[in-house]
């Protein structure tokens, strides 16, 4: 079995709550979504095949043990479960990076970063609602703030899906170049939110470098 892989890097994974941890990067081809303040519009096509023990022999190349499946949105591949659950038999940490709008196996190992869309990214009407029942202990839930609107609206929905009493590590993420993570700071201080500020520190480290970084 095939996936389709637009990169695969060796960095510092710059978010979750793995941030700062050497880790492998697979960042798989294709999305469903066209965020406004998307940062990887390089990854919606032109993906070359690799087999699934191809991936599995880069990644060993780096000699860590964490990996980071992301896209894109990788769960659009069918080979992208089996691939995830060969990294696990490998006893890779392995983080499965998606936007919530395809189903999550009811049954699964690897750690959910879910993105949850918020308004000003244009597609808070495509998640899956079912998948925020999924969610299990340990998994986690990113929300990428651009104003106070995206603000209030992730606040109410920690809230509403009651993430934090359910162990699932809740963040909230300024958008790049868009909202200074000072001023989110301020709010989180201000509402007194149990959530975790969460820049991107890859782009902190490397403002300049579009991919693999």
């Amino acid at each position: 079995m095939n996936v389709e892989v637009s990169e695969i890097f060796f960095s510092i994974q710059g978010e979750s709550s793995h941030a700062g941890y050497p880790s492998v990067f697979i960042r798989l081809t294709g999305c469903n979504l066209r965020c406004s303040y998307c940062d990887t519009s390089y990854a919606y096509t032109a993906g070359e095949e690799w087999t699934v023990n191809g991936v599995l022999r880069q990644a060993r190349q780096y000699r860590v043990d964490r990996v980071t499946v992301t896209g894109g949105e990788p769960l659009l591949q069918e080979a992208a479960v089996p691939l995830v659950n060969a990294l696990e038999e490998e006893g890779f940490i392995t983080l499965v990076e998606t936007n919530g709008t395809v189903p999550l196996p009811y049954q699964r190992k690897f750690v959910t970063v879910m993105d949850i869309k918020t308004p000003s990214s244009g597609e808070i009407a495509k998640l899956y609602p079912p998948n925020i029942r999924r969610l299990q202990a340990g998994d986690e839930v990113k929300f990428v703030i651009g104003d106070e609107l995206d603000f209030k609206w992730a606040s109410a929905k920690t809230r509403e899906y009651r993430l934090r009493e359910r162990h699932v590590e809740v963040l909230f993420a300024p958008v790049s170049a868009r909202l200074s993570p000072r001023i989110l700071a301020r709010w989180i201080l201000k509402e007194q939110l149990a959530v975790r500020l969460q820049p991107q520190w890859h782009k902190v480290l490397w403002p300049n470098v579009v991919r693999g970084a």
